[in-house]
């Protein structure tokens, strides 16, 4: 599986964005999907993650009632709907894939993961 985060950019606070992951490969529907994001000195943190129907999604605390991830497995495609933005989420956004079941805010359990996509909020 391969993926393509899309969708950064620069936006002031209290503002919106959607980030897409565009994923290549077979089965796209069989994996775990989740967002993750570094910002600049800091290390890459858990946002979000999606199981493969899409029946459970998690958040970290942060986030929670601001983003929402999504999927559409028909486009083999991963969003996420960020709102009420802040200068703290500025990062760069990464999408991985991993088939694996529990531990989803765990980076260990992704085998796949994009390029990432700069968010900047300014404030």
């Amino acid at each position: 599986v391969q993926l393509q985060a899309s969708g950064g950019g620069l936006v002031q606070a209290g503002g919106s964005l959607r980030l897409s992951c565009a994923a290549s490969g077979r089965n796209f529907s069989t994996y775990v999907v989740g967002w993750f994001r570094q910002a600049p000195g800091k290390g890459r943190e858990f946002v979000t993650s999606l199981s493969q129907t899409g029946s459970m999604r998690y958040y970290a605390d942060f986030v929670k009632g601001r983003f929402t991830i999504s999927r559409d497995n028909a486009k083999n495609t991963v969003y996420l709907q960020m709102s009420s933005l802040k200068p703290e989420d500025s990062a760069v956004y990464y999408c991985a894939a991993g088939r694996f079941i529990g531990g989803y805010s765990l980076m260990n359990k992704y085998d796949f993961w994009g390029q990432g996509t700069l968010v900047t909020v300014s404030s």
